[in-house]
Parts: C-alpha cells; sequence; structure tokens
C-alpha cells in the first residue's frame, strides 16, 4: 500500500507586494513578486521557488544516487534556468527547467554518473510533478 505523507508551509500579507512565508521545516523569509510584475528585487519570488524546487530537488536525490552507485562526489554546483511563455490572454506558464549541474568526481565510470543523473531525475519528487519539461545538460569532471 502506498505511503501518503503531507508537507504544509503558511505565507502571510505583510502589505504591498510583500510576504512572508514559513515553512514545515522551520525555515522563514520574505517574498515578493519579482520587479517586473510590480514586486521587489533581492528577495526569494515565486518563480525562483518554482525553479529551486526542481534544482534541490534533482540535487539531493544525485546525492542519494552516488551513495547507492558508490560514486566519489567531490563537489557538485548546479545552475538552474526556467523558461516561461506569457500568453495573449497574460497566463504564465514555465514550458522548461534546464538544469546544468557541474559534477567533479574521482575517477570514475562515466557511465555511473550518468545513470546516477538519471535515477536523480526519475526519483525527484518536484520534476515528476511539474508540467514542464525537465532538462539535465551536465558537465562531468574527472579529477584525482
Amino acid at each position: 500500500m502506498p505511503k501518503t505523507y503531507t508537507y504544509h508551509t503558511t505565507v502571510t500579507w505583510k502589505g504591498e507586494h510583500w510576504g512572508h512565508l514559513v515553512g514545515g521545516n522551520g525555515a522563514e523569509m520574505d517574498f515578493s513578486a519579482p520587479p517586473d510584475a510590480h514586486g521587489h528585487a533581492g528577495v526569494m519570488t515565486p518563480e525562483d521557488a518554482f525553479v529551486t524546487a526542481a534544482n534541490t530537488c534533482v540535487m539531493m536525490m544525485f546525492l542519494w544516487a552516488c551513495e547507492r552507485f558508490k560514486i566519489p562526489l567531490v563537489s557538485y554546483e548546479c545552475y538552474a534556468e526556467g523558461t516561461k511563455i506569457i500568453e495573449l490572454d497574460r497566463t504564465e506558464l514555465f514550458t522548461q527547467i534546464v538544469l546544468r549541474p557541474k559534477i567533479r568526481v574521482k575517477e570514475c565510470d562515466e557511465n555511473r554518473i550518468r545513470r546516477a543523473l538519471q535515477s536523480a531525475q526519475k526519483f525527484s519528487l518536484v520534476a515528476n510533478s511539474v508540467k514542464s519539461d525537465v532538462v539535465v545538460e551536465p558537465a562531468i569532471e574527472m579529477v584525482k
């Protein structure tokens, strides 16, 4: 029988285009709409959070896969880019998220690393839950 877990957040309006987020795991932060939508610079936006959710989830699943595939990971850094379209009726939709991880490992079979990335994407809750395509374009470097 499948297991069910529930996650929660609470957001509070602080005036104008400001909000405050409290996550179920304890993190708190202010957020706003992006500046191009009458929001404020320098804080998290819903668009940032959407792209961040995919990026962080795939990374955590990659770390899990590295442990299982016994990959000697040295470092992982991933730039993520979300592309949205604005339709004629002004509805908006993310069409794609591209993840560009820079992965450094001690000498290892590159196919194992690519399999670990495939597993990370396959088992990523967030990547599996969004409508947009999630594309991973890795740069893998072997180090001694």
